[in-house]
């Protein structure tokens, strides 16, 4: 599998070739489908509203979730609406359910997103997110074998000015929603932090991600999986990725 250009990582057409390598990578496949159904869970039961994911990019959430409404920040043809997560064009408390993956660390303002979120989320909404963990292993990996920045010290929920993929800092989630999760619910009562949960030590890592090509053949994916669980009490030190849930009040 050829390495993803990093250099061109804003330009639609990096887009559409990672959809290809997550079709073509059944560790990658697995991986997306999980957050999907994970996804599906979260919004079991909110109220009837619209379902938005945000950054759908190169996924195919609808195969699990046929009502959603995609969205990405690029013109891409594969997605339903082009929009900003800072702008969100929809009504006041239209939204019943959120959905991010691997999307909130590239967002230029978290407080803006935040506002959105209460402005567009109806009661009994929620937001459920994946994105990347600050564990023990995590910190070793993203800061050593990734191309985006890891900076757990950054100080403001912001980006600096860069491309909307190029432009990351891999630790904001951990620092909204862990170490200044007191500031958070302080700014934010309404939209209450219902889980953040480590998980996912192995699959990605062992599907390659976008990079390099799969370290396992497609039969030994049960056994990753059955690793993945015996490993669940280890998450906090091994966990890549993390779960996020919100709801709004």
């Amino acid at each position: 599998m050829a390495r993803t250009d990093y250099t061109r990582l804003d330009d639609p057409e990096t887009t559409l070739k990672r959809a290809e390598i997550i079709r073509s990578k059944r560790l990658l496949h697995a991986f997306y489908t999980e957050c999907y159904e994970y996804f599906a869970a979260c919004s079991s039961g909110v109220p009837p509203g619209i379902r938005l994911e945000l950054g759908s990019g190169a996924g195919f959430i609808k195969e699990v979730l046929p009502d959603v409404i995609t969205s990405e920040y690029l013109p891409l043809p594969t997605v339903d609406k082009v929009c900003s997560a800072l702008d969100l064009p929809f009504p006041d408390g239209s939204l019943s359910a959120v959905f991010l993956l691997d999307v909130l660390h590239h967002l230029p303002d978290l407080n803006g997103f935040f506002d959105e979120l209460k402005r567009s989320l109806l009661p009994g909404g929620v937001v459920a997110m994946v994105e990347p963990a600050n564990t023990l292993w995590s910190r070793f990996v993203y800061r050593h074998f990734h191309h985006e920045p890891f900076d757990p010290g950054a100080t403001e929920w912001k980006l600096p000015p860069g491309g909307p993929l190029s432009m990351a800092n891999g630790a904001l989630p951990w620092i909204v929603f862990c170490r200044d999760r007191t500031t958070y619910e302080r700014k934010y009562p309404d939209l209450e932090v219902v889980r953040v949960e480590p998980f996912g030590p192995m699959l990605y890592l062992l599907s390659g991600g976008f990079s390099r090509g799969q370290m396992l053949p497609d039969c030994l994916y049960p056994a990753v999986r059955l690793g993945e669980k015996a490993l669940t009490p280890l998450n906090h030190l091994l966990g890549m990725f993390m779960k996020i849930q919100i709801r709004r009040r």
